[in-house]
C-alpha cells in the first residue's frame, strides 16, 4: 500500500512557476514509476508526466513539453514537479499516481494522491 499526498500548489500569474511535491508513505517507493496528471474543470483527467523507478524513461505531454520537469528523490520518497512558464491552459487540479508499468495511462496507476490545485491567473 502506497498512500500520496501532494503539495504545492496554489495561484500564481501567468509566466510564472510552481513547483508541486508528492510524499509517499512506505517502503516501496522506489519500486513504482510515477506520473503527474491533471484535470480542468470540465475536462477529462490528462496525462503530464511520468518518470521511472530509477529517475529515467521520462516522458511528457506535447502541452507541457519544454516547461514542466519531473524529478524524483527516492531517499525522500518524494516526486516532483517543476512547472515554468506557466499558461492560463494550465490551470487544473494536478494529482500524483504510482504504476508498477512503463506507462501514460492512468487506468495503469494504481495509487493517487488527492490532488493539489493549480491556478494560473492573468
Amino acid at each position: 500500500q502506497v498512500q500520496l499526498v501532494e503539495s504545492g500548489g496554489g495561484l500564481v500569474q501567468s509566466g510564472g512557476s510552481l513547483r508541486l511535491s508528492c510524499l509517499a508513505s512506505g517502503r516501496t517507493f522506489s519500486s513504482f514509476a510515477m506520473g503527474w496528471f491533471r484535470q480542468a474543470p470540465g475536462k477529462e483527467r490528462e496525462f503530464v508526466a511520468r518518470i521511472g523507478w530509477n529517475g529515467g524513461n521520462i516522458m511528457y505531454a506535447d502541452s507541457v513539453k519544454g516547461r514542466f520537469s519531473i524529478s524524483r528523490d527516492n531517499a525522500k520518497n518524494t516526486v516532483y514537479l517543476q512547472m515554468n512558464s506557466l499558461k492560463l491552459e494550465d490551470t487544473a487540479v494536478y494529482y500524483c499516481a504510482a504504476t508498477r508499468f512503463d506507462t501514460v495511462v492512468a487506468g495503469s496507476y494504481i495509487y493517487w494522491g488527492q490532488g493539489t490545485q493549480v491556478t494560473v491567473s492573468s
